[in-house]
């Protein structure tokens, strides 16, 4: 499969991501996900601490990771995000963990919701941060094909 829009460094399994089974443990496929996300979220979607000093972020709602094959010691991984949909409250994003051979090893599909960090409420974004929100995702939309099932749903900004 094609990486997705946004990618990551490639990252090598050491010997402390692997566990008692000789592969990389799954806190690491999250601690993996999580980061190149958190990435994505801050350069490209400007949400940096200046967000959050304006009295707003996002929290996560929901999380799903589905495992499809190993990661051994000294492996690359091939990490890759896109924000798969957006509206007034709500992100979707989709990330994929790649071997060399650009199969998938595993899915990561995350659900955020915009927060008023004073209310501690989820709030809708202003309008100026829907549009880039928007932008990226049509942006990115039109890169991507996915050809696996997505668990996760929001409705979309057109919905």
């Amino acid at each position: 499969m094609k990486a997705l829009p946004y990618v990551h460094d490639i990252i090598q399994v050491t010997e402390e991501m692997c566990d008692h089974n000789g592969h990389m443990n799954v806190n690491y496929y999250y601690k993996l996900f999580d980061s190149v996300y958190t990435s994505f979220y801050i350069d490209e979607l400007d949400f940096g601490e200046d967000y959050i000093k304006s009295g707003f972020s996002t929290f996560t709602l929901e999380d799903s990771i589905r495992y499809l094959d190993e990661f051994t010691l000294g492996e690359n991984v091939y990490p890759s995000f896109t924000l798969y949909k957006a509206n007034k409250k709500l992100l979707h994003f989709i990330g994929i963990l790649q071997n060399e051979n650009s199969n998938i090893a595993a899915i990561f599909e995350t659900v955020l919701a915009h927060i008023d960090l004073n209310k501690r409420k989820v709030v809708n974004f202003s309008d100026e941060k829907i549009q880039h929100l928007q932008s990226v995702y049509l942006n990115q939309r039109k890169m991507i094909e996915i050809p696996f099932d997505i668990k996760l749903h929001i409705k979309d900004i057109n919905e």
